[in-house]
């Protein structure tokens, strides 16, 4: 198998930095690592697989005279309008991981389990989406292919480390009894905020319309009708939602269950006689999405309640990255996709 050589950029973040792990855990077949931040991280030393690498200043010309096959951005909204398409003019296959590009028509929008050949798609820029709509659709789509989905109802119970290092450090200083706060506008310790990003005149925030546009948009289906409340939890790592569907067709409960637990990603924790369920705790620095509490709506013909878990670093953002990379590559590999 050819060597690739990867970029980073934003690799001083928080996913940034979980890029590496995870890129370390897979194994991807990578021969050189250029790693890109800001000026104030520009020159410092990160260990990565068995090498140290100085960070360099992310630039308009940091991508010239480099033989760059993929680059992972994690850096925020504005910097990647700005350099993504500097890195694509490049013939440089972005991936990237903020909300800039995600419901561009022209850029794919990917979940490895759920559309990967979107990526067969892509233009020099694939995006990830939002780490709440991620874990929400590895779950629902199976469910959408044998049941077809009618409508969803959302509500997110969201941890402070998807609002990055600032979110953390105020439930962090809450807890030690500090009520600085560096990132959101109330306590988050012993609190809960109804509050994801900016409203809307909807009434609505982003966050909760980032779920319900890229809900439609990865699944494919246009015609779903999509509803959402997202809140702020004083949870440091992973995002738990419970999630109502609707269907079209009927559904027996026990085969639902087993179409669930046979799909990709997916771990089914079902067994509340035993206080079996999934938890942000248990799915912390895992990869897959959980399911459980997966019971019947008895006010619907064809409903169903399920509580969706899963760890919004990794497979919210850093692993569903690498994953992509992962199946580019293996495009390139068997010739579906040219280099």
């Amino acid at each position: 198998m050819q060597k690739y050589n990867l970029a980073i950029v934003g690799v001083t973040g928080m996913v940034g930095r979980k890029f590496l792990e995870v890129l370390q855990e897979r194994q991807l077949p990578l021969s050189k690592c250029y790693l890109f931040a800001s000026a104030r991280s520009a020159g410092k030393p990160i260990e990565f697989m068995g090498k140290e690498h100085i960070v360099e200043e992310l630039t308009e010309n940091c991508f010239d005279d480099k033989d760059i096959h993929i680059a992972l951005f994690s850096a925020g909204a504005s910097v990647s309008k700005k350099f993504a398409p500097i890195a694509a003019s490049k013939g440089i296959e972005v991936i990237d991981n903020s909300s800039a590009w995600r419901m561009d028509d022209n850029v794919p929008l990917v979940v490895p389990e759920v559309n990967p050949g979107e990526i067969l798609n892509h233009k020099g820029i694939i995006a990830n989406p939002n780490c709440s709509t991620i874990q929400a659709v590895v779950a629902l789509n199976p469910l959408h292919q044998r049941y077809r989905i009618k409508r969803i109802v959302y509500s997110t119970y969201q941890a402070v480390s998807g609002a990055g290092l600032d979110g953390y450090l105020d439930l962090k200083n809450g807890v030690q009894g500090n009520n600085t706060l560096k990132k959101f506008p109330h306590p988050i310790f012993a609190n809960c905020i109804p509050h994801i990003d900016s409203f809307l005149e909807n009434g609505y925030t982003k966050e909760e319309m980032k779920m319900v546009e890229e809900t439609k948009k990865i699944i494919g289906d246009y015609s779903i009708r999509i509803t959402a409340t997202t809140v702020r939890v004083p949870v440091f790592h992973g995002h738990s939602e419970s999630i109502n569907v609707e269907f079209e067709k009927d559904f027996d409960l026990n085969e639902l269950k087993e179409v669930l637990a046979n799909s990709p990603g997916v771990v089914v924790v079902d067994d509340p006689e035993n206080n079996k369920y999934p938890m942000p705790i248990y799915a912390e620095n895992k990869d897959e999405v959980f399911v459980g509490r997966i019971r019947r709506d008895e006010s619907v013909p064809s409903g169903v309640n399920l509580w969706v878990v899963a760890d919004n670093i990794r497979k919210g953002a850093a692993t569903n990255t690498v994953q992509i990379a992962q199946k580019l590559i293996e495009y390139w590999e068997n010739g579906q996709l040219a280099r």
